[in-house]
Protein backbone atom coordinates (compact mmCIF):
# COMPACT_ATOMS: atom_id res chain seq x y z
CA UNK A 1 0.00 0.00 0.00
CA UNK A 2 2.84 2.42 0.84
CA UNK A 3 4.48 1.89 -2.58
CA UNK A 4 1.20 2.54 -4.40
CA UNK A 5 0.64 5.66 -2.28
CA UNK A 6 4.10 7.04 -3.13
CA UNK A 7 3.58 6.23 -6.82
CA UNK A 8 0.23 8.04 -6.76
CA UNK A 9 1.62 11.12 -5.00
CA UNK A 10 4.50 11.19 -7.48
CA UNK A 11 2.02 11.06 -10.35
CA UNK A 12 0.09 14.02 -8.94
CA UNK A 13 3.27 15.99 -8.39
CA UNK A 14 4.36 15.37 -12.01
CA UNK A 15 1.08 16.73 -13.45
CA UNK A 16 -0.20 19.45 -11.07
CA UNK A 17 -1.33 21.71 -13.91
CA UNK A 18 -4.14 19.37 -14.91
CA UNK A 19 -5.79 19.53 -11.51
CA UNK A 20 -5.22 23.25 -11.16
CA UNK A 21 -6.69 24.03 -14.60
CA UNK A 22 -9.81 22.01 -13.97
CA UNK A 23 -10.34 23.48 -10.49
CA UNK A 24 -9.79 27.03 -11.73
CA UNK A 25 -12.13 26.48 -14.65
CA UNK A 26 -15.07 25.33 -12.54
CA UNK A 27 -14.60 27.32 -9.31
CA UNK A 28 -14.05 31.03 -8.80
CA UNK A 29 -13.55 31.07 -5.03
CA UNK A 30 -10.31 29.71 -3.51
CA UNK A 31 -12.20 27.62 -0.93
CA UNK A 32 -14.34 26.06 -3.67
CA UNK A 33 -11.19 25.31 -5.73
CA UNK A 34 -9.63 23.61 -2.71
CA UNK A 35 -12.77 21.54 -2.13
CA UNK A 36 -12.93 20.49 -5.77
CA UNK A 37 -9.21 19.73 -5.77
CA UNK A 38 -9.68 17.39 -2.79
CA UNK A 39 -12.63 15.69 -4.45
CA UNK A 40 -10.67 15.17 -7.69
CA UNK A 41 -7.70 13.74 -5.76
CA UNK A 42 -10.08 11.40 -3.94
CA UNK A 43 -11.64 10.21 -7.21
CA UNK A 44 -8.20 9.75 -8.78
CA UNK A 45 -7.08 7.75 -5.73
CA UNK A 46 -10.16 5.53 -5.91
CA UNK A 47 -9.63 4.94 -9.63
CA UNK A 48 -5.85 4.52 -9.46
CA UNK A 49 -5.78 0.75 -8.74
CA UNK A 50 -7.86 0.20 -11.91
CA UNK A 51 -5.68 2.33 -14.20
CA UNK A 52 -4.34 -0.04 -16.86
CA UNK A 53 -2.23 2.33 -19.02
CA UNK A 54 -4.65 1.90 -21.94
CA UNK A 55 -4.43 5.65 -22.43
CA UNK A 56 -1.83 8.18 -21.36
CA UNK A 57 -1.81 9.04 -17.68
CA UNK A 58 -2.68 12.66 -18.48
CA UNK A 59 -5.70 11.58 -20.52
CA UNK A 60 -6.84 9.42 -17.60
CA UNK A 61 -6.30 12.28 -15.13
CA UNK A 62 -8.17 14.80 -17.30
CA UNK A 63 -11.08 12.43 -17.76
CA UNK A 64 -11.52 11.81 -14.04
CA UNK A 65 -10.89 15.46 -13.10
CA UNK A 66 -13.38 16.81 -15.65
CA UNK A 67 -16.02 14.20 -14.83
CA UNK A 68 -15.67 15.02 -11.14
CA UNK A 69 -15.83 18.78 -11.77
CA UNK A 70 -18.85 18.50 -14.04
CA UNK A 71 -20.67 16.21 -11.60
CA UNK A 72 -19.97 18.62 -8.75
CA UNK A 73 -21.01 21.57 -10.88
CA UNK A 74 -24.32 19.86 -11.65
CA UNK A 75 -24.95 18.99 -8.00
CA UNK A 76 -23.97 22.51 -6.90
CA UNK A 77 -22.75 21.04 -3.62
CA UNK A 78 -19.27 19.64 -3.22
CA UNK A 79 -19.02 16.95 -0.56
CA UNK A 80 -15.44 16.58 0.59
CA UNK A 81 -14.21 13.39 2.18
CA UNK A 82 -10.83 12.70 3.75
CA UNK A 83 -8.09 11.27 1.60
CA UNK A 84 -6.30 8.28 3.20
CA UNK A 85 -2.72 9.28 2.42
CA UNK A 86 -0.16 11.67 3.85
CA UNK A 87 -1.04 15.21 2.81
CA UNK A 88 2.46 16.48 3.61
CA UNK A 89 3.84 14.41 0.71
CA UNK A 90 1.48 16.04 -1.79
CA UNK A 91 2.93 19.42 -2.74
CA UNK A 92 0.88 20.93 -5.58
CA UNK A 93 2.15 24.41 -6.48
CA UNK A 94 -0.20 27.25 -7.29
CA UNK A 95 0.28 27.69 -11.03
CA UNK A 96 -1.91 30.75 -11.38
CA UNK A 97 -0.48 33.30 -13.70
CA UNK A 98 -1.56 36.80 -12.85
CA UNK A 99 -1.71 38.33 -16.25
CA UNK A 100 -2.08 41.95 -17.24
CA UNK A 101 -2.85 41.07 -20.84
CA UNK A 102 -6.40 42.32 -21.38
CA UNK A 103 -7.02 39.99 -24.32
CA UNK A 104 -6.15 36.94 -22.21
CA UNK A 105 -8.37 38.16 -19.37
CA UNK A 106 -11.20 38.77 -21.83
CA UNK A 107 -10.80 35.26 -23.25
CA UNK A 108 -10.93 33.71 -19.78
CA UNK A 109 -13.96 35.84 -18.97
CA UNK A 110 -15.69 34.55 -22.09
CA UNK A 111 -14.73 30.95 -21.29
CA UNK A 112 -16.32 31.34 -17.85
CA UNK A 113 -19.65 31.96 -19.61
CA UNK A 114 -19.57 28.61 -21.42
CA UNK A 115 -21.36 25.46 -20.30
CA UNK A 116 -19.36 22.89 -18.31
CA UNK A 117 -18.86 20.64 -21.34
CA UNK A 118 -17.88 23.57 -23.57
CA UNK A 119 -15.35 24.68 -20.95
CA UNK A 120 -13.85 21.21 -20.86
CA UNK A 121 -13.55 20.94 -24.65
CA UNK A 122 -11.99 24.37 -25.15
CA UNK A 123 -9.61 23.94 -22.21
CA UNK A 124 -8.32 20.67 -23.63
CA UNK A 125 -8.02 22.28 -27.07
CA UNK A 126 -6.07 25.23 -25.63
CA UNK A 127 -3.88 22.70 -23.82
CA UNK A 128 -2.86 21.34 -27.26
CA UNK A 129 -4.70 18.04 -26.87
CA UNK A 130 -5.48 16.21 -30.11
CA UNK A 131 -9.06 15.67 -31.28
CA UNK A 132 -8.59 11.96 -30.53
CA UNK A 133 -7.47 12.67 -26.98
CA UNK A 134 -10.26 15.20 -26.39
CA UNK A 135 -12.77 12.63 -27.67
CA UNK A 136 -11.38 10.01 -25.27
CA UNK A 137 -11.38 12.35 -22.27
CA UNK A 138 -14.85 13.80 -22.86
CA UNK A 139 -16.40 10.57 -24.13
CA UNK A 140 -17.59 11.78 -27.52
CA UNK A 141 -16.56 11.01 -31.09
CA UNK A 142 -13.68 12.76 -32.83
CA UNK A 143 -16.15 14.23 -35.34
CA UNK A 144 -18.26 15.61 -32.49
CA UNK A 145 -15.14 17.24 -31.03
CA UNK A 146 -14.64 19.13 -34.30
CA UNK A 147 -18.27 20.23 -34.41
CA UNK A 148 -18.23 21.33 -30.78
CA UNK A 149 -14.97 23.24 -31.23
CA UNK A 150 -16.32 25.13 -34.23
CA UNK A 151 -19.44 26.09 -32.28
CA UNK A 152 -17.45 27.03 -29.18
CA UNK A 153 -15.05 29.19 -31.20
CA UNK A 154 -17.99 30.99 -32.81
CA UNK A 155 -19.63 31.47 -29.41
CA UNK A 156 -16.40 32.81 -27.90
CA UNK A 157 -16.00 35.19 -30.83
CA UNK A 158 -19.53 36.51 -30.25
CA UNK A 159 -18.91 36.86 -26.50
CA UNK A 160 -15.63 38.67 -27.06
CA UNK A 161 -17.16 41.04 -29.62
CA UNK A 162 -20.02 41.86 -27.26
CA UNK A 163 -17.61 42.78 -24.45
CA UNK A 164 -15.45 45.03 -26.65
CA UNK A 165 -18.31 47.14 -28.01
CA UNK A 166 -18.54 50.64 -26.65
Amino acid sequence: MIAMEKEFVSLLNRHPGILYKVCSLYCKEPADREDLFQEIVLQLWRAYPGFKNESSVTTWMYRIALNTAISNFRRKAVKVQGVPFSENELQIPDLREDTTDEEVRALYGAIEQLSPIEKAVITLYLDDRSYDEIATIIGITKTNVGVKLNRIKAKLERLLKSTTRY
